[in-house]
């Protein structure tokens, strides 16, 4: 199964937003973009809301029938692994394999040694095309790599083949993320882990790798911009000097998690996709859950006091709604504002607050952070908050789309 050159995976916590977000592909797609969409929902956000895989399924098949327009689209069971894996086989065509928790985990000596003799033909000063510096490649660092790397590649094995037997050979799309890890992996690394990857005969498609600088949730990157795009346009010539090394699909990209609202970067993602002819993935955080608030504040009333609702009970539930994505989230707590201040709010300084736009004095990246991982809440109030948001599927409707081209689709790709 082929991917688009770009792909742009939609969170969409509560399944309404097919449409919407379907509607921004469609724009971009119209004005020459080779682009995917890929809907994806991981196990901890199905658990929250009390939805399963094939609801996502459901919603995909049901938006682009909607539609009625022939665009590329997939289904992409989130961060999986062995033991959550089956539930999205069946309705998944799109795979994450998600191997941070084995990077640091030994293999066996004998695979170790096995790998160090396999790849003892790079030792010295490794040339890659598009980086300055040669990688220095010593028997010593290639033991290191594998010490650290090759048990997850022989996991991220076992889950594709897991995955395979169920579905059959070539009849997904296959990505490996390492990027909820504390250190990003150097050129070297990536290099290495790609030739242990097809080593293992894992045909991957796209690789999230762990990038310098935070990825906070919902928010825009933090961090040292150049240096980020220098790690990303290196990234992108190891992956086409595998790819031709090692025999992995040629559609091979990179896959940048977290990627939305990351603006502050999409400039040097796009310097380096026109440089380098490449393609990439970019999995969103989930902000269409921020855009349906942005949508039910600015439709004023009952609409906007159950945003306000959903913030006090957010505020007052901050330890644990937070702890799961510690970290993912930097907030200042002592900065947030009351719930009784937020609550006198007009409707429009509401939606303000959560709208991503830097520019506005009135937008507050803290109590973004906290509405984002505050999905829960919503999701507790069932019909209520559903209904609500069907109700103002308009205004709502407006947002999601608009975010997602304004915001995203453009900068990146237009």
């Amino acid at each position: 199964m082929k991917l688009a050159k770009y792909s742009f995976g939609t969170g969409d916590r509560f399944g309404l937003q097919g449409a919407a977000q379907l509607e921004a592909i469609s724009k971009a797609r119209a004005a020459g973009v080779d682009l995917a969409i890929v809907w994806n929902k991981s196990q901890r956000e199905h658990s929250i809301v009390g939805t399963v895989p094939a609801d996502v399924r459901r919603e995909a098949d049901e938006s682009i029938r909607m539609a009625g327009k022939d665009i590329e689209y997939h289904v992409d069971a989130d961060h999986i692994n062995l033991s959550n894996v089956d539930a999205f086989i069946e309705p998944s065509d799109f795979f994450t394999i998600d191997v941070a928790d084995y990077i640091g985990k030994k293999a066996e000596d004998a695979d170790l040694a096995d790998f160090v003799a396999r790849f003892g033909r790079y030792k010295g000063r490794l040339l890659i095309e598009g980086i300055v510096a040669p990688l220095v490649v010593s028997e010593e660092r290639l033991r290191a790599i594998a010490e650290k790397y090759l048990f997850a590649v022989q996991q991220a094995a076992a889950i594709y083949r897991h995955i395979e037997e169920k579905k059959g050979t070539g009849s997904f799309i296959t990505e490996v993320s390492m990027d909820e890890t504390a250190e990003p992996q150097s050129p070297d690394e990536l290099f290495f882990i790609l030739a242990a990857l097809a080593q293992h005969q894992v045909p991957v498609q796209t690789i999230a790798p762990k990038f310098t600088g935070r990825f906070n949730k919902g928010v825009d990157y933090q961090g040292d911009i150049g240096r980020f795009e220098q790690e990303f346009s290196d990234d992108i010539c190891v992956i086409r000097r595998a790819v031709r090394e090692f025999g992995l699909p040629v559609d091979l990209k990179l896959s940048v998690h977290s990627g939305s609202d990351k603006f502050s970067i999409y400039p040097g993602i796009r310097r380096a996709l026109a440089i380098h002819d490449a393609g990439v993935h970019i999995k969103t955080a989930g902000t269409s859950w921020l855009e349906e608030l942005i949508g039910l504040a600015e439709a004023g009333g009952a609409a906007a006091d159950l945003v306000k609702g959903i913030y006090r009970d957010s505020y007052a539930r901050f330890e644990a709604l937070c702890q799961p994505y510690a970290t993912v989230i930097d907030i200042d707590r002592q900065a947030l504002p009351l719930p009784e201040t937020v609550a006198s709010w007009p409707c429009d300084r509401l939606a303000r607050t959560i709208r991503h736009d830097q520019s506005c004095p009135d937008y507050d990246r803290n109590v973004r952070q906290l509405l984002h991982v505050g999905y829960k809440v919503a999701a507790e109030r069932g019909e209520v908050y559903l209904t609500a948001v069907k109700n103002n599927s308009e205004v709502v409707g407006r947002q999601v789309c608009d975010n997602l081209f304004e915001r995203h689709l453009k900068p990146l790709f237009l």
